[in-house]
């Protein structure tokens, strides 16, 4: 794909979403609800094809994801309406919703299916249009996953257009597609150049930091249940969610117990040579071996000489020094988790925050605690903008087994240099036109109950108009009737926009001859 024909699909999107824009509640519903039941029913198959192409992670396991961000958002987001307008008689304002436009969706390698899926049902359940654009390496199973929700829109009732998705993604490609001005809103998920560059788009984008998520387990934690919980966290699709946990931290009270309890829910404790070697291995030169991303413990205990038994799901090195230069301190992506001790609980909640210092910051931490005291002390002091509690974090701050928005861009605020602190969801991608009246109880304000300025489709779906100059030879596309599908109003005839228009054309005129 070319620059130009890039900007031919921004053009196109961006004549979808001006015509979903007009779209009310109920056709946005039935085209929602098209796109998740068509994501959920392949979620089997995308996962499949994501491992084979990306060679990360577990099918398993992105099934749940698969199905978690399709009918899972869905039903998460069920009662909330992002297009009706809000009423608030008693602060006398009324909230109308406005689109952001154009979205363009950078989605990563590590969790590719899954966040097209996300991203695609955000979109719609807003009225936006969706321009995927998928990592390189997992550009077949993202393309695919994006074709078959642009079709499940269409068939719906959604205008052609409103998904699409770059086949071929390159570099220079994505740069002039972030910083072209059809472009309203860039959600970038994936590595920080990749965010920083969208940030440096000179288009709104919202963008996420990376996680290193460090897990404290206290004396008063029910130690069973947190080293099952933490082993099941760490092996979740081998580690590749960026809440995955990072680093260990045993109070020394228990220390023993836990090692003994994460072995016999499947880890396996390195001794100082292996340690040594794993190392050596995964950080080379200082930085991560990609090669060891969303890889299985025993594939990367194979490649530093250690046999491991096949159940084996997490490989845990000790460590003791909690400083940048220890490269355990830092993200793995991958079933590998360092593990330090630490006196005392106050102790502890500071190697959490020297963790997060060295890398992580705004983005999630784990705590394993009956004491309420401690677990607070740990979230006021480590700085990050989620805490999960009793819970692995790949899931918990995820939103998948917690009450957190369930979400596959994890926002770090400003402490950890994004936009956005919360899990993204669908209100980042809109704004609110706010109708204010006077506030003097003596002005009143008229009712607006029942009122919207959106219609209900009919079942014409207006086609996208050619260019005059395009003499390609086709003939224009005619408008796609589909019948028993919502579909946009239709417009006023052009008679009709034709005499809008020359009214406008004359009023202006007028103000001209009168200067």
């Amino acid at each position: 794909m070319s620059v130009a024909q890039a900007g031919q699909m921004l053009e196109r999107a961006r004549f979808a979403a001006a015509a979903y824009a007009e779209y009310d509640q109920a056709a946005v519903t039935r085209i929602v609800e098209a796109v998740a039941d068509a994501g959920h029913r392949n979620a089997e198959r995308f996962a499949a094809a994501a491992v084979a192409e990306t060679q990360m992670g577990v099918v398993e396991h992105k099934i749940v994801k698969n199905r978690a961000c399709s009918r899972g958002i869905v039903d998460f987001y069920r009662d909330q309406d992002y297009v009706t307008p809000r009423v608030d008689t008693a602060r006398k304002i009324v909230e109308i919703p406005r689109p952001a436009g154009v979205v363009l969706a950078l989605c990563p390698t590590t969790n590719p299916v899954a966040t097209v899926y996300f991203k695609v049902i955000l979109a719609l359940m807003t009225r936006n249009a969706v321009v995927v654009a998928p990592h390189p390496r997992a550009r077949q199973c993202s393309a695919d996953a994006a074709r078959l929700l642009a079709e499940a829109a269409v068939a719906a009732g959604a205008p052609d257009g409103i998904v699409a998705v770059i086949d071929e993604p390159t570099l220079p490609l994505i740069e002039a597609m972030m910083s072209d001005e059809r472009t309203d809103v860039i959600v970038a998920t994936g590595g920080t150049g990749v965010v920083r560059a969208a940030y440096s788009s000179g288009n709104p984008a919202l963008g996420v930091g990376p996680g290193n998520v460090p897990v404290f387990v206290d004396a008063t934690a029910d130690i069973d249940a947190a080293a099952r919980r933490i082993v099941e966290s760490k092996a979740f699709d081998n580690s590749v969610l960026c809440t995955n946990e990072s680093v260990l931290i045993a109070e020394e009270s228990i220390a023993g117990k836990l090692t003994s309890a994460l072995t016999r829910h499947g880890a396996h404790v390195l001794d100082a040579d292996a340690t040594q070697r794993l190392r050596e291995y995964m950080f080379p030169d200082g930085s991560l071996n990609t090669e060891v991303v969303g890889r299985d413990a025993a594939w990367i205990a194979e490649r530093i000489g250690l046999r491991v038994t096949p159940k084996t799901k997490v490989l845990i090195a000790p460590f003791t020094d909690l400083i940048g230069e220890e490269v355990l301190t830092h993200e793995k992506l991958s079933p590998v988790l360092g593990m330090t001790t630490v006196a005392d609980a106050p102790r502890g909640i500071r190697a959490a925050r020297a963790v997060v210092r060295i890398a992580g910051a705004g983005h999630s931490a784990a705590i394993h605690s009956e004491n309420a005291s401690v677990i607070t002390e740990f979230a006021a002091n480590v700085p990050v903008l989620r805490v999960s509690v009793n819970v692995g974090n790949s899931t918990g701050s995820s939103g998948l087994e917690t009450n957190l928005a369930p979400s596959m861009t994890i926002g770090t605020g400003f402490v950890g240099r994004s936009s956005i602190g919360e899990n993204l969801q669908p209100e980042n991608l809109m704004n609110w036109t706010r109708i204010a009246y006077n506030a003097d109880a003596g002005v009143t304000m008229p009712s607006f109950a029942g009122l919207s300025p959106w219609r209900s489709p009919t079942d014409e779906v207006p086609a996208y108009p050619r260019a005059s100059n395009d003499t390609s030879g086709a003939a224009p596309a005619a408008p796609v009737s589909r019948p028993n599908a919502f579909r946009r109003a239709a417009d006023p005839g052009i008679e009709a926009l034709r005499a809008e228009l020359r009214a406008m054309v004359a009023e202006e005129l007028a103000q001209l001859i009168k200067r």
